[in-house]
C-alpha cells in the first residue's frame, strides 16, 4: 500500500511556493464569493502539494477564498487537522486513508471510496467525486525489456517465471502488495530478489543498468514517462484502490452549496494517471515551477481560461 510521507520530489521548489497564500479569488465576473476562507493543506511531498495547488486555483477562478498550508507533514498530523477544522480541503488518496481510519481497501475504486464515505463522516469530513488518477505501488520495465518479452500485463510475467530479477524496498519479501503477493495473487516466481530503495533512483539505475528486470515504482512518478517504462498493467487487482479525491469539512460544502463540490469535480474528471505522472514529471525531474505548472494545466482541461 502506497506510504506517501516516504517520497519527497523537487522539496525546495514545493517549500518556496507553498509559502503563496491568496486571499482573494475572482470569479468570471471578477467578483469574490462571501463566505469562509477556505484553508487547503496537504502533506509533504509534492504531488500531493501540486494536486493541491490545483484545487487551490480552481476554486480561486470561481471566486473562492484561499488560503494556502501547503507541505504540513504526514497523514498523522493533517488529517487531525482537517478533522479540527485547522484545514478544510486536502488531497486524499482513498485506500490509504481508509486503512488508516482501520478500514479495509479493495481494489474496486467505488467500493473503498464509499467505504471512505461512511467511516469519515461522524468526524465532519465528507469525500467528494474520485479522480481516475490513483498513485500506488506498480511493477514496471524497461521499454526493451517490454518488447523482447511481450510484457504488458503483471500476469505476462509468468511466461517468464525463474529467469527474471525483481528489484524492491527490502521490506517486500514479506509484504502483501509486492513479492508476496506477486507469488499468492499471480503465482511469480523470480531468479532473485534484490533489495533496493521505495520505488527511488536506485531501482531506476538498477532498471536501467539491466541488473532488475522488473522494479516497483509508485504509479504516477514521473520517472515512468522520463525514461520511457512501461508501467505493467495490475490486471488480477493486487494494489487496492488509490484514487485522489478531494477531503471537505462538511460546514464548508454546507456554507458554499453545490457549486463548490463541482468546481473540484471538475478538476477530478480529468486528473487521469497518465496526467498526474506527466504533472509530476513536469515538477520532479523537469524542475518547473508547481504553481505555472498547475496554472498551465487548468488551462489546457477547459477549467480556468
Amino acid at each position: 500500500m502506497r506510504t506517501h510521507a516516504r517520497r519527497t520530489i523537487a522539496g525546495a521548489a514545493i517549500a518556496a511556493f507553498a509559502l503563496i497564500a491568496a486571499a482573494c479569488g475572482s470569479g468570471d465576473d471578477g467578483g469574490t464569493i462571501e463566505g469562509p476562507t477556505i484553508t487547503i493543506g496537504s502533506a509533504n511531498f509534492s504531488e500531493n502539494a501540486l494536486v493541491a495547488e490545483i484545487y487551490a486555483q480552481a476554486l480561486e477562478s470561481e471566486g473562492y477564498q484561499v488560503e494556502r498550508k501547503l507541505n504540513i507533514g504526514s497523514r498523522e498530523i493533517y488529517a487531525p487537522a482537517l478533522e479540527a477544522g485547522e484545514l478544510d480541503l486536502i488531497p486524499e488518496y482513498i485506500g490509504t486513508m481508509l486503512t488508516y481510519l482501520g478500514g479495509t481497501a479493495s481494489p474496486d475504486s467505488a467500493e473503498t471510496h464509499a467505504a471512505l464515505q461512511v467511516a469519515w463522516e461522524p468526524a465532519g469530513i465528507e469525500v467528494l467525486d474520485y479522480a481516475p488518477a490513483q498513485d500506488k505501488n506498480g511493477f514496471v520495465v524497461t521499454q526493451a525489456t517490454a518488447d523482447e518479452l511481450g510484457l504488458a500485463k503483471v500476469s505476462d510475467l509468468a511466461a517468464h517465471n525463474g529467469t527474471l530479477v525483481l528489484g524492491g524496498p527490502p521490506e517486500c519479501p514479506e509484504r502483501e502488495f509486492c513479492l508476496k503477493g506477486l507469488e499468492d495473487v499471480y503465482g511469480l516466481s523470480f531468479a532473485e530478489f534484490r533489495p533496493l530503495d521505495v520505488g527511488g533512483p536506485i531501482t531506476v539505475a538498477a532498471l536501467e543498468g539491466d541488473e532488475i528486470q522488473v522494479g516497483l515504482l509508485f504509479t504516477s512518478d514521473g520517472t515512468i514517462v522520463a525514461k520511457d517504462f512501461v508501467l505493467l498493467e495490475d490486471d488480477k487487482g493486487l494494489q487496492p484502490a488509490e484514487n485522489l479525491a478531494p477531503a471537505v469539512r462538511a460546514e464548508i460544502l454546507e456554507a458554499y452549496g453545490d457549486k463548490f463540490a463541482e468546481t473540484l469535480q471538475k478538476v477530478s474528471s480529468k486528473l487521469t494517471t497518465a496526467e498526474l505522472t506527466a504533472l509530476n514529471k513536469f515538477v520532479g525531474i523537469d524542475g518547473q515551477d508547481p504553481e505555472a505548472v498547475a496554472a498551465e494545466w487548468l488551462k489546457a482541461i477547459g477549467v480556468t481560461e
